[in-house]
């Protein structure tokens, strides 16, 4: 029977210039474990079907994996839905988090439980199709630690979020010292060294699509059409999505601070010119009482970018402050681990042997059932 990896892949752009003779290809063709890390909010609608996607497409390529669910302190039946496909399927692990801590604070939670020899990270909205791993695996044998899948076509997105999230692509590319690439969100599948390098960097202001670039490594991009969400509701508002690139901002460049020191300076030089201006004007002219209007424009202008200066500062400041009370990133009330694991298979070599013998046992009970019948 041919390898459902074996099939002819065209190979797409990189995300920086990596000559393949560079590259050590792996001596697998696919990881011994990999692990599938989803988290979640609120997501009971769309949970079943994206459960029963992604095992058919990792079955279908014979690829041996445990997927790692973060409840990220849903309202809703999310973590019952956890726990009953936990129930029916011993591959897979339930974080519970104590709260609301945000997706990339879950998503590192996610990280943090991953056993797999490489992770793919993926939303439970089906937006990014999980047939996409197919080319993700065939990355990693080559011997890439990142395959990212970089958006070809945005469906179901709003002409203003399309062009609004271009443009922070953009400004990402000319002010931080990281580049990120385009179109492209966390869907991606990393190494085990990939995994541990990002579970080093624990800051508490979390900018994931950043940190993801920031370890390096070699990278490849794979190119999907992104789909429409396929069931519930995006958590994502517009408030959330600027906040999210502020982090981004100031996670990874202090550019902000730069520009406040320079429009201090171009302030500062106007204000000495308009001096100038009034002195020769008292000189040569006399003194007048008129000049209200223009005074009080002076005065609101310096004020509003003194404030403007002082916000930026205060947003650095703030994450200063949070990074020295050294808390925890997260909580959990609970972590309901993969059958594998609780049966304390702890090598994944041995893991992905444990779970290929558990797959061939369930096929030779359908194939004996269907001859008694």
């Amino acid at each position: 029977m041919t390898d459902p990896l074996e099939e002819t892949i065209e190979a797409p752009a990189l995300q920086t210039p990596v000559d393949r003779a560079q590259l050590t290809p792996r001596d697998a063709k696919r990881p011994s474990l990999l692990s599938v890390v989803c988290p979640a909010y609120n997501e009971a609608e769309v949970l079943e079907r994206f459960h029963a996607r992604v095992t058919a497409v990792l079955k279908g390529l014979k690829q041996p994996f445990e997927i790692v669910y973060v409840n990220d302190g849903s309202s809703d039946a999310t973590l019952a839905l956890m726990l009953a496909l936990r129930g029916r399927d011993p591959a897979t692990t339930v974080v519970d988090l104590s709260r609301n801590f945000g997706k990339e604070i879950a998503l590192t939670a996610g990280l943090d439980a991953a056993q797999g020899d490489a992770v793919v990270v993926i939303d439970a909205d089906l937006q990014d199709p999980p047939e996409v791993v197919k080319e993700m695996i065939a990355g990693w044998a080559e011997g890439y630690d990142v395959v990212y899948a970089r958006r070809r076509e945005r469906q179901g997105e709003t002409r203003l979020k399309r062009a609004t999230a271009g443009l922070f692509y953009k400004l990402m590319s000319r002010l931080g010292s990281v580049r990120l690439p385009e179109n492209t969100g966390d869907f991606r599948l990393m190494s085990r060294k990939a995994v541990e390098a990002v579970k080093r960097l624990r800051e508490q202001h979390r900018f994931m699509k950043g940190l993801f670039a920031w370890i390096g490594f070699p990278a490849k991009e794979v190119l999907y059409d992104r789909e429409p969400r396929a069931a519930g509701e995006t958590k994502w508002n517009y408030w959330k999505l600027w906040t999210l690139a502020l982090e981004g901002v100031t996670s990874f460049t202090v550019t902000p601070l730069k520009v406040s020191t320079y429009l201090g300076v171009v302030v500062s030089g106007f204000a000495f010119l308009f001096a100038l201006f009034i002195v020769g004007k008292v000189v040569f002219y006399g003194e007048s009482v008129q000049g209200y209007p223009s005074m009080m424009v002076t005065i609101l202008m310096l004020g509003g970018v003194q404030l403007i200066v002082l916000g930026v500062m205060g947003e650095y400041l703030g994450r200063v402050f949070n990074e020295t009370k050294d808390r925890p990133l997260y909580l959990v009330n609970a972590v309901h681990v993969a059958e594998l694991q609780r049966a304390g298979v702890k090598d994944r070599r041995a893991a992905a042997e444990a779970f290929a013998a558990r797959a061939a046992e369930e096929k030779s009970q359908v194939s004996r059932g269907s001859l008694s019948a």
